[in-house]
Formats: C-alpha cells, structure tokens, sequence
C-alpha cells in the first residue's frame, strides 16, 4: 500500500494569496511615472527655470518715486560718460599705435559729441532694459523697468523708451505729479518702474 503526499499545485494556489499579489502589482503599475508625465515635468521644470532667470531678486508691485530713479538716472549719466571716456581713450591709442612719430591727439568736436553721447546712451538704455529691465543705477538704486504685466521689456519698446528718455529727460519729473508714479515715456509706452530687491 502506498502513501501519496499531497503537494501544493502551483497553478492552483490560494486565491486569497494571488489576490493580494495581483492588487500589490495593480498598485505598483497604478503608483508608477508615466515616462510621458515625467517628460512633461521636466519640461515644465525648464521653462519655470528660464522664467525665474530674469526675476533672480523679487519684484514688488510697488513703483518706483522720483528720487530712486532720479538717482539712479544721474548713475547712469555717469555710466555713460565713463563709456564716452574709455572710447575716448581707445582713439587715441589707436591713433598714437597707428603714427608714433606724427601723434597728436584728436581734436574734440562740439557736434560729433552729442551724436555719441546720445548713440551711447540709447544702445546702453535699450540694452540693459531688454536684456533685465536693470541698468547700473536700477541696480544701485533697487529698481527695475517692467511692462505693464510685471514681464521683460520686448526690444523695440526698449529702444523706444530709450529715445524719449534720451530726448525727452525732462519727462521724468511727471513721476513726482502722477498718482501712478508714471513718467512720461512710461504713459506712452505702458511701462512701469517697480522696486526690485
């Protein structure tokens, strides 16, 4: 007489205990990243990273009086004579390489003058504005130039802005009558100036 033991069927095991390995993958399949999910995400991740580039201090909503940008004009005033000077510089050294033995320096032209003066400081306005919305006096004095949503300036309203600011200096003292704190090529352009810290 012979004794078979009986062992457990592999294909038939506990329904209890495939039930608890099928909701175990169930979730494991359900709690997974989609691979397009995360493309996504990063992504996303990208363009918050490309857009908090240009706002690397915060901004406040608050616009800037007459004094922090008059300050900060006179900063940039200075800037620019400083660009003037080292151009300045740069002729005369050319010009002193160029001819060592017949070296005289350049002779300063009232109306050349102004036309640099004024080339300078509307590429060094428009710069800085489109680039941050920052140049050195916003920057010493805590402010920068924004549209109307709180974003960068597009380049030609840079430059625009630059012209009437450059021809046109005097409309800044509208800051200290408007309610908005507006100058007048902020009026025309719709931009603002907001402490920036």
């Amino acid at each position: 007489m012979s004794v078979t033991e009986s062992h457990p069927d592999p294909s038939h095991s506990d329904p209890s205990h495939s039930d608890v390995f099928g909701q175990g993958a169930r979730h494991e399949h359900d709690g997974g990243c989609d691979s397009s999910d995360v493309v996504s995400g990063d992504r996303a991740a990208r363009r918050e990273a490309r857009k908090n580039q240009f706002h690397a201090v915060h901004d406040t909503s608050k616009s800037a009086g007459i004094v922090s940008r008059g300050v900060g004009a006179v900063i940039d005033l200075i800037v620019v004579l400083v660009i003037m000077s080292a151009i300045y510089l740069g002729v005369v050294m050319a010009r002193l390489l160029y001819s060592v033995h017949d070296f005289s320096m350049p002779s300063t032209n009232g109306f050349f003058t102004v036309g640099a003066f004024i080339l300078v400081s509307i590429v060094y306005l428009a710069t800085c504005w489109a680039v941050s919305g920052r140049t050195l006096g916003s920057v010493v004095m805590g402010i920068r130039v924004v549209n109307r949503k709180g974003n960068r300036l597009r380049p030609t309203v840079a430059v625009l802005r630059s012209v009437i600011c450059v021809f046109f200096a005097i409309g800044l003292l509208w800051v200290g009558v408007d309610s908005k704190r507006r100058s007048v090529a902020d009026m025309l352009l719709r931009t603002r100036v907001v402490y920036s810290r």
